[in-house]
């Protein structure tokens, strides 16, 4: 917990909520509940939701170290989206083809029960389900394009799940430079992510849920959870801390927290948006191994993103590892790149923060009924989404319902532990390095990269 902290500062989101960020109080001393959630972010907050729609007896309580939406949740890239971190192939080797396609299926439903809620709970979060246009910029980009949508025809997902695009009807989505084709999904929805946490935060509250914030928690076992501030005790303890996790005693190992980097353009004029589209706020990508992101915002900014920033040893999270001005500087010349009709516009923000990466890249749902501890993540990114449906699945789980969600092949599946350092140090930061070398390689000889095979195994996917 920072004794003085600038919450408006955390990203282009958080410096546009409609609320004034002022933290509610820590917990009063010691406190019993039924159920304790440790961490006021997406999942967290949607597993208390859903919680308190499920049973509004409960005694359930939240505890945050800062404010609700602070880590992920207040600076994403704003995607509302259908992606599941494991592909629906690798999911299939794994657990078999009917369930993985069950889990993508569920992934696409998700959308529009966030899009219910928001609708539900008045909150205003520029929710556009415009969906998802993925650029091929260069014919080994086109390649894994067709790739991808042959591997979706396979598991029986049809056009109206992933569309394969032309040059031309790509560019009436998304005019990007060297644009060759794209793949299409209606599956998500363009949103400002903080106003959406906020907003949740505010549900739960009319819902009776008491969320303590500025209480950070320093240890959690069955039935227990120790904060700064006291002891709370609850028949069950949710952890829904994601990238924060290595910061609890024992579970340094559980996840990695590696950084994503985001800016952001003051907003631009109609000239320009006649020229690019993004028409219906699609949000976009593009066929490259090292992952960028972006969305024409509500009030008609870039926000614009990717991976590249370095993974800090010992699983280390600070605050000046937000800025990393390489890797801003980067952001900014490809997205001129993408679109060199922005000229001179300046870039009004640059933010960052840390996401969870489990060491297979597969999201889980745990729920233990004899301890009582339950938890979720491992989102690698794609977790706006995902976590509703870990928020719904929770308290399935907890308040003893057998449902369809229950039986998806992510609940219970177990992520192996990362390597100790300096191992993980040297295995993220390696993968980094390969993604933007085989990104290189791919530019300058026009054929896929021999180096992009070994991700798959560096990473465990």
């Amino acid at each position: 917990m920072s004794p003085t902290i600038d919450y408006r500062g955390l990203s282009l989101w958080m410096s546009s909520v409609d609320d004034d960020l002022t933290p509610r109080p820590p917990v009063p001393g010691n406190l019993d509940v039924d159920v304790a959630v440790v961490g006021a972010g997406y999942t967290g907050l949607w597993t208390a939701y859903y919680l308190a729609k499920a049973d509004p007896g409960l005694r359930i309580a939240v505890l945050e170290a800062e404010i609700a939406g602070y880590g992920a949740s207040g600076r994403n890239g704003g995607w509302c989206s259908a992606l599941f971190p494991k592909s629906v192939a690798a999911l299939a080797r794994q657990y078999g083809r009917a369930r993985s396609i069950a889990l993508h299926r569920a992934m696409q439903t998700t959308v529009d029960e966030v899009g219910r809620v928001v609708t539900a709970e008045g909150i205003d979060c520029g929710f556009a389900k415009g969906g998802t246009v993925v650029l091929a910029r260069s014919p080994v980009q086109w390649e894994r394009a067709r790739d991808e949508v042959d591997e979706a025809r396979a598991f029986g997902f049809g056009e109206e799940d992933l569309a394969l695009l032309g040059a031309d009807d790509a560019r009436k989505r998304c005019a990007a430079t060297g644009v060759v084709g794209a793949t299409y999904t209606p599956h998500c929805a363009a949103i400002q992510p903080a106003r959406l946490v906020r907003g949740l935060a505010r549900a739960v509250d009319r819902l009776g849920v008491r969320i303590y914030e500025r209480t950070p928690v320093t240890a959690l076992r069955s039935g227990t959870v120790e904060t700064l501030h006291g002891t709370v005790r609850a028949d069950v303890v949710v952890r829904a801390t994601e990238g924060y996790t290595s910061r609890l005693p024992g579970l340094r190992r559980v996840v990695a927290p590696v950084y994503s980097l985001m800016i952001a353009t003051e907003p631009l004029p109609p000239s320009f948006w006649a020229g690019v589209g993004l028409a219906a706020r699609e949000t976009f990508s593009d066929h490259r191994h090292l992952i960028i992101y972006g969305q024409r915002t509500a009030d008609d900014r870039l926000a614009f993103g990717g991976r590249g920033a370095p993974y800090h040893f010992g699983s280390a999270i600070r605050p000046g590892y937000d800025r990393e001005p390489r890797v801003h500087a980067e952001l900014a010349r490809t997205l001129r790149d993408l679109f060199p009709s922005i000229g001179d516009a300046p870039i009004s923000h640059a933010w960052g923060g840390p996401l969870g990466v489990s060491r297979d890249w597969c999201a889980s749902v745990h729920f233990d009924a004899t301890s009582g501890l339950a938890a979720a993540g491992g989102y690698v990114g794609d977790g706006v989404a995902t976590t509703n449906l870990a928020g719904r699945t929770l308290a399935d789980l907890i308040t003893g319902a057998r449902t369809e969600l229950t039986t998806l092949p992510w609940v219970g599946h177990r992520s192996r532990q990362w390597e100790p350092e300096p191992m993980r140090w040297l295995g993220v930061n390696a993968s980094l390095r390969l993604m933007t070398a085989a990104d290189a390689e791919e530019a300058r000889t026009g054929h896929s990269s021999r180096r992009a095979a070994i991700l798959d195994r560096l990473l465990g996917g």
